[in-house]
């Protein structure tokens, strides 16, 4: 199967699970609230399971002490990059930074870690400044 269309079906089915499980573990926010009243749990929730399962697929995947065989393409394609990339791509975030690691690449790893909180949050924040009704 094309890889292009596994990477979309995984993607809608990891949104879909996403939508599903945040919305059990969190309080719907009123429509038009600007503050959160309550903690995300929700979202906490799905970034922590998507890299723990990240973390087991990525260990498959490369051999681990339970491989039952190596996974192709396809597969890495639905699972990695369409599922747990439409659940969270938190999780890819968590792997791209324990291969750093792994690899012995710590001052890169920890610049990406500072970088994609503290950019990430200021740009979520000027964003929402941009165009926010005061």
């Amino acid at each position: 199967m094309n890889q292009w269309l596994l990477v979309a079906l995984g993607g809608a089915a990891g949104s879909v699970l996403r939508f599903a499980l945040a919305g059990a573990l969190s309080p719907t926010r009123p429509a038009g609230a600007q503050q959160w009243s309550t903690f995300p749990t929700g979202t906490l929730v799905v970034n922590l399971v998507g890299c723990a399962l990240i973390g087991l697929l990525a260990g498959w995947f490369e051999g681990g002490p339970s491989h039952a065989g190596t996974p192709n393409a396809a597969w890495r394609a639905l699972l990695l990059v369409g599922l747990l990339g439409g659940f969270t791509t938190f999780s890819t975030f968590g792997l791209e930074t324990v291969l750093m690691l792994r690899s012995g690449a710590f001052v890169p790893a920890a610049v990406y870690v500072v970088a994609s909180t503290s950019l990430g949050i200021t740009l979520a924040a000027f964003g929402f400044a941009l165009v926010a009704k005061s």
